[in-house]
């Protein structure tokens, strides 16, 4: 059964070595690195042919810290999933990681079981957040309901984008070409002040656009 690779950026060994066991003991998990830093992980990718499915993150690292590499991840490898594993709870940190591309936000006292879910949810839906994070993209959503304007095929969009569906298979059931379906993302994400589809699916949750 294939397993799904996972590398783990943390400064500190011991907890980074912890970390990689519990990771181990799962069914669909194997760990294919530790690294101790952003820059020891951006130079394995440079020197690797073999590309992690998910990187659990640290944020407080020193050289390159967790959102330094997650912006990295973003720009050259977008396909690998970050999913941030941090001691800081606070707002503006968590917002500045999912910013930056995280596909999630775990705190270190997490249960094993949920770490495990969180990745598995990273792996099949492309994002995991628990309520209190989830909390936290709603309120930062730019934008009053009221005062913005859609077309009919943007709030389908909208709809299709909360789905698990790929923007290919959106254009695919609209009638439409991908370029187009592109464009309705941009224009969405500017009109609604969001960067990622994680925060058009949170927007659309919170004004009823739609229901999980």
């Amino acid at each position: 059964m294939k397993k799904y690779k996972i590398v783990i950026v943390e400064d500190h060994l011991l907890l980074s070595q912890a970390i990689g066991n519990i990771v181990d003991s799962f069914d669909d998990f194997e760990v294919i690195c530790l690294c101790n830093n952003g820059k020891e992980l951006t130079e394995k990718f440079s020197n690797s042919d073999v590309i992690p499915d998910v990187i659990l993150m640290d944020i407080n690292m020193p050289i390159m810290n967790g959102i330094e590499t997650t912006e990295w991840l973003t720009k050259h490898h977008p396909n690998v999933k970050v999913l941030a594993l941090s001691v800081e709870d606070d707002e503006d940190t968590v917002l500045r990681m999912l910013r930056a591309g995280a596909k999630g936000y775990l705190l270190k006292d997490v249960e094993k079981s949920i770490l495990e879910e969180a990745l598995l949810e990273v792996i099949k839906n492309g994002f995991y957040h628990t309520k209190d994070v989830t909390d936290i993209l709603m309120n930062s959503i730019c934008g009053e309901q009221e005062s913005i304007q859609f077309k009919e095929n943007e709030l389908i969009f909208i709809r299709y984008a909360c789905s698990e569906m790929t923007y290919k298979e959106i254009a695919e059931k609209m009638f439409l070409s991908p370029k187009t379906i592109d464009g309705y993302r941009q224009v969405l994400f500017g009109k609604l002040g969001v960067k990622n589809r994680i925060g058009l699916a949170m927007y659309a949750i919170r004004n009823k656009i739609f229901m999980p």
